[in-house]
């Protein structure tokens, strides 16, 4: 398939609001595509690089390459290109890269040279997530789309079945189940106001800590014990303790779902980047085990004594996974039946975080397991912070946010009057808001380099975000988790921005 193709699509799928639009075009795609395209195509549209993060910065992105005449680029040549460019390193890394990328975007046609520097950059984000593409790949193969979605939950990637289909046919989708050893897409959770709202919507459901960790699913076949992330990694020989915790379970074939997370002094949780930080180390795994040791916390069970139960209710599940599983690796849970029982589900909450949880998930009791989908049937209820912060900088959008100012620089007050970055975000923004920022933005501006725009701190801006980390990328020693953009606003003075020192001490857990 030519690169030219899917850039097109790209810039389609992004001008329409139109799911089914959305669908259609997508259909059009992968009826176009061979089977061995869908693994480059899909995350392409998604915006994501099969590679990963390549290292190229606007250094060598920012230098204008004169574009092709005609389009004759392939993805695969793409993908080829993109492979060779990760894998360079040492002396001399920088000037190959350049090498490369100005071959790569002197090969490209002006529409093409702008689809890959959004990929290059992050910046494609038109809206052609898994989901959509799951159903342009049955409106293109004439598979049913239910049936797409659970292939595609039990084999943990959309390629896979993706490449399948259209070499195939619907045929292909029987062959995909629940395997213990191949891990599956994690089901996940929307979010709630408040407990009250969650209840009221689900009826009878379990609340249960929402334990800030990194969530794991523990596969056991025998003596063989396998852990994977969320994203389907497989972290086994980084935490030999869940591995031991696993084998003293009396089960023999399981798939139990859950989250791995450091506890300190009483009990109480260690922050989230501690937990991060141990789950992430390859070195010295003994050694680092002995210092950060990580327990395993279990919510589900997907599969027991070889039984697929993902079909089952919730409650059902839950019932397999207390015969399994010891109630201290348990999370803990009440339940409740109705709105009557509001009041003790907000009680339930205000003991979680006290003890130093981050809030509750309500699932419904009577849920099968929706691998790989944000279901209804579990909702997250968690405070959320927000802080008045002053714009330091800001970015120039790509792809659908090309000529937009994008991803701001965020700054607290510091104590000698200046302003401290604390982080970035290009979230929240309609486009309404992105077309108001880049206005005002612009005439703030004391020095734009054509990547970047740095502003007089004058306008202030309120985010909404989940917490702070240490980061040593940033002056204060921490940045904000998950940042997003509220409003703006323009009648408070800079001076009236929120503090470092307000901010580190409304989080006593996160020491810089």
């Amino acid at each position: 398939m030519l690169l030219t193709r899917l850039a097109e699509v790209s810039r389609d799928v992004a001008a329409t609001a139109a799911r089914s639009r959305k669908t259609a075009l997508l259909a059009e795609l992968f009826r176009d595509a061979e089977a061995d395209d869908v693994p480059i195509v899909i995350p392409y549209l998604a915006g994501r690089l099969p590679q990963g993060r390549l290292g190229v910065g606007w250094k060598v992105l920012g230098r204008p390459v004169p574009p092709a005449a005609e389009p004759t680029l392939t993805v695969r040549e793409v993908d080829a290109r993109l492979t060779e460019l990760g894998k360079v390193s040492g002396p001399g890394s920088q000037a190959e890269r350049a090498r490369i990328v100005g071959e790569l975007l002197g090969a490209a046609t002006e529409p093409e040279q702008r689809f890959l520097l959004g990929l290059l950059t992050g910046e494609v984000r038109q809206g052609a997530l898994d989901a959509l593409a799951a159903e342009g790949l049955a409106r293109a193969t004439g598979a049913d789309p239910a049936d797409v979605r659970r292939a595609v939950m039990l084999a943990g990637s959309l390629q896979s079945v993706a490449r399948a289909l259209l070499a195939e046919g619907p045929r292909a989708l029987a062959k995909f189940r629940l395997t213990v050893g191949r891990p599956v897409l994690p089901m996940l959770a929307h979010s709630a106001s408040s407990v009250a709202d969650a209840v009221e919507k689900l009826g009878g459901c379990a609340v249960e800590e929402k334990l800030d960790g990194i969530r794991v699913q523990v596969h056991r076949d025998g003596d063989t014990v396998r852990v994977h992330t969320r994203t389907l990694d497989d972290i086994t020989g980084r935490l030999p303790e869940v591995v031991a915790a696993a084998l003293e379970l009396p089960g023999e074939r399981f798939v139990l779902d859950g989250e791995v997370i450091s506890f300190g002094a009483g009990g109480r949780p260690r922050s989230f980047q501690e937990t991060a930080g141990r789950v992430g180390s390859r070195a010295d795994v003994a050694r680092a085990a002995e210092e950060t040791p990580v327990s395993p916390v279990f919510f589900d069970a997907l599969l027991v004594d070889g039984r697929d139960l993902l079909d089952l209710p919730f409650a059902e599940r839950h019932a397999e996974l207390a015969r399994l599983v010891p109630e201290p690796m348990r999370v803990r849970r009440t339940v409740v039946h109705g709105p009557l029982d509001i009041p003790a589900a907000e009680r339930f909450l205000a003991d979680t975080l006290a003890r130093g949880h981050e809030g509750v998930v309500v699932k419904a009791l009577d849920a099968p397991y929706s691998a790989g989908r944000r279901g209804a049937s579990w909702l997250k209820v968690k405070p959320v912070h927000t802080a008045d912060l002053v714009v330091l900088a800001a970015e120039w959008g790509h792809g659908r946010r090309t000529g937009r100012l994008s991803n701001l620089h965020l700054g607290a007050r510091a104590p000698d009057g200046t302003f401290t970055m604390l982080g970035k975000t290009f979230k929240g923004m309609t486009d309404a808001m992105l077309a108001w920022q880049t206005e005002r933005l612009r005439e703030l501006a004391v020095q734009d380099d054509g990547w970047m725009i740095r502003v007089r701190p004058e306008l202030v801006v309120e985010i909404a975000y989940d917490g702070l980390q240490r980061s040593s990328r940033y002056p204060a020693g921490v940045t904000l988790r998950f940042a997003r953009v509220i409003r703006y606003r323009e009648d408070k003075r800079p001076e009236e921005a929120d503090t470092v020192e307000a901010l580190l001490a409304a989080h006593p857990e996160v020491t810089p």
